[in-house]
């Protein structure tokens, strides 16, 4: 039973080169030997801001400002929802089942889980939640499924905490949350929705790395998953914590510059109808 409380491939790049004579030859390169490393850098942060649009980095900016307010207070609730949720998906996920999950006000929780694979377990919590804020986003900005999607998160809520939830404040949050949004995808439009998700899911990945940070770099005392896995596999907390927050921090970063590229992409799409470019 578990309480759980690059690969980079070298580039080459072809390119044609005309001699004197107007004959064409062909030549290879070395990305990374032949162009300065400090302009592929700066090259790549400019194209990552430049994908980012404006409702995200609104959504960031607000999300950020309000964070210790009650008005960010149930997004995070819901984080550590998902939290324990990824816990029980990964022992499910590895022929393990889940006895039970709490989460409580103080923005806590732990899920009990018997058979499956104590490592994917333990592992799943963190980087789990910061998955699923990943995907709420992307699918918010990219797809065209907004209503549906909260639908599908508001009954994916209500079953879970009917199914596995074993407290009081937990229950009641998983419910009315779940509920809040199944409301939201059946009466209100598209545009409403897509906002709402996209909250969450910022909020999710931003969360993710806090939470990693707050409970495994400064308090390193808390028997947190990190603390477990170190004594399961003599590996020291503190590893744990830091490969954690890289991969929180490099996930996050690579579901904004997804998610970015979403409006650019709608606009595009438009036009070619609009021009009626198949």
């Amino acid at each position: 039973m578990v309480l759980t409380c690059r690969n980079i491939r070298k580039a080459t790049i072809a390119y044609q080169q005309w001699n004197i004579n107007g004959k064409c030859a062909l030549a290879r390169c070395d990305l990374g030997a032949r162009l300065p490393r400090g302009l592929e850098a700066i090259d790549v942060i400019k194209e990552f801001f430049r994908r980012l649009n404006g409702g995200i980095i609104l959504i960031f900016v607000g999300v950020t400002l309000l964070w210790n307010t009650p008005v960010v207070y149930p997004l995070k609730i819901f984080v550590v929802f998902m939290h324990e949720i990824s816990h029980g998906i990964a022992a499910m996920a590895t022929g393990g089942q889940i006895v039970e999950i709490v989460v409580v006000s103080q923005e806590g929780g732990h899920a009990i889980t018997r058979g499956g694979s104590p490592f994917w377990t333990l592992t799943a919590g963190y980087l789990g939640s910061l998955i699923w804020g990943g995907l709420i986003l992307l699918l918010a900005v990219r797809a065209r499924l907004d209503k549906t999607l909260s639908v599908i998160i508001g009954i994916g809520m209500i079953a879970v905490s009917a199914l596995y939830v074993r407290n009081l404040f937990g229950l009641v949050f998983g419910v009315g949350f779940g509920a809040a949004l199944l409301i939201s995808g059946k009466f209100l439009n598209r545009v409403v929705n897509r906002w709402i998700l996209q909250v969450i899911g910022v909020t999710s990945c931003l969360y993710a790395i806090l939470d990693i940070k707050s409970d495994i770099l400064d308090r390193a005392h808390l028997r947190s998953d990190a603390r477990m896995l170190a004594e399961m596999t003599n590996i020291p907390t503190l590893f744990w914590g830091v490969l954690w927050i890289l991969l929180a921090i490099a996930g996050t970063v690579f579901f904004l510059y997804l998610a970015g590229g979403g409006e650019e992409d709608r606009t595009k799409a438009r036009d070619k109808t609009a021009s009626g470019i198949g």
